[in-house]
């Protein structure tokens, strides 16, 4: 409601009134825009005049969900912060919503967010001279292309893959079940392991559906992917402290600061509405596969 009207005139108000670069404008009017998504999502009766403390608190509770770094969500927090100081500034407003709404403190947290040359250099660090090598950046392309919890990630069986629609189907909490994109790189590499390395693995009974095997031929467990990662991080030089769930985060944090669509990412990840169930649209795998495409930077 009036959302378009009043963030273009802000986008007016940040060229004229504070002389903003471009870059910086649309740099502010895309977190305005994150606001707006939720809010046409959650509570599309009310307009941003008549949004309230509590609403802000529900989009800060939901980007936090979607994983979203301390340092991002306290950016957004400030560029929704100057939206509402120029409703004050037009007087369409009387009181502004952002003013008691406190940032969230930016300092070490678990898991970190991995930038996407951390990314790539925990990647490039696997020896993929050896089998389990090829497995490896298989499983770890899987998490960071499609935001897969560990658990979904050692769950996922062979028939759950989709190579010729690029998609996989994932039993998420609640065994519910959903279709989440898979980037090309990921698929490339998950193509490699499947045919080329997992047929030389000696299968044990029992585990012939599951995609990822350890040297025994077993279902990997979470433990071994957290272990994996943990000595990248160490091969790397990387200081931070991550799990398999920081890929999550970073898949969540780089799609949605590329530009994507919140009800996408959220799709994506298996999330619940926060506020009730059943309030997003559904979205088609048509969207979904899109989105991959034009916001992931491994697409």
């Amino acid at each position: 409601m009036n959302w378009d009207l009043h963030i273009k005139g802000f986008g007016h108000y940040l060229k004229l009134e504070r002389s903003l670069s471009q870059n910086s404008i649309e740099a502010y009017i895309r977190d305005v825009e994150k606001l707006k998504q939720f809010m046409e999502g959650e509570y599309p009766r009310v307009s941003p005049l008549t949004l309230t403390t509590k609403h802000l608190q529900g989009f800060l509770q939901f980007i936090n969900e979607l994983g979203m770094s301390a340092y991002s969500q306290a950016r957004i927090l400030s560029g929704i912060k100057s939206f509402y100081k120029y409703l004050l500034f037009e007087e369409l407003i009387t009181k502004d919503p952002t003013e008691l709404i406190e940032g969230p403190k930016i300092g070490r947290k678990l898991p970190d967010t991995l930038s996407y040359p951390e990314i790539e250099n925990l990647l490039n660090a696997i020896d993929l001279s050896k089998p389990e090598g090829g497995r490896n950046r298989a499983m770890l392309e899987v998490l960071y292309s499609s935001g897969l919890r560990v658990s979904e990630l050692v769950d996922l069986k062979r028939t759950n893959v989709y190579f010729d629609i690029g998609f996989l189907r994932v039993i998420g909490k609640g065994n519910k079940e959903r279709l989440v994109p898979i980037g090309r790189d990921a698929m490339k590499y998950l193509k490699i392991y499947l045919e080329e390395i997992r047929v030389h693995f000696p299968v044990q009974k029992g585990f012939e559906a599951d995609v990822f095997l350890n040297k025994r031929g077993k279902r990997i467990t979470r433990v071994s992917v957290f272990n994996i990662i943990k000595e990248l991080a160490q091969r790397t030089g990387l200081k931070k402290t991550i799990s398999p769930h920081t890929f999550r985060h970073s898949f969540a944090t780089h799609l949605i600061e590329g530009g994507a669509d919140l009800r996408a990412v959220q799709e994506m990840l298996g999330h619940e509405s926060i506020t009730t169930t059943e309030i997003y649209t559904h979205l088609d795998r048509d969207y979904l596969r899109q989105v991959i495409t034009e916001f992931h930077p491994r697409k």
